[in-house]
């Protein structure tokens, strides 16, 4: 059974976890919350 979690911001902790949990196949992020668009997200997680 995987766990589901919700990202609360997506700065560089945010995003951080974010990569982490996607590494992790028990893990399943499910929503995250985040003042930016979703290119924006997409920009950080690739150039950060």
């Amino acid at each position: 059974m995987k766990t589901r979690i919700a990202i609360n911001g997506f700065g560089r902790i945010g995003a951080a976890a974010f990569r982490i949990a996607i590494e992790r196949p028990e893990l399943e992020v499910v929503a995250f919350n985040g003042l930016g668009s979703l290119a924006m997200a997409a920009h950080l997680l690739k150039y950060d």
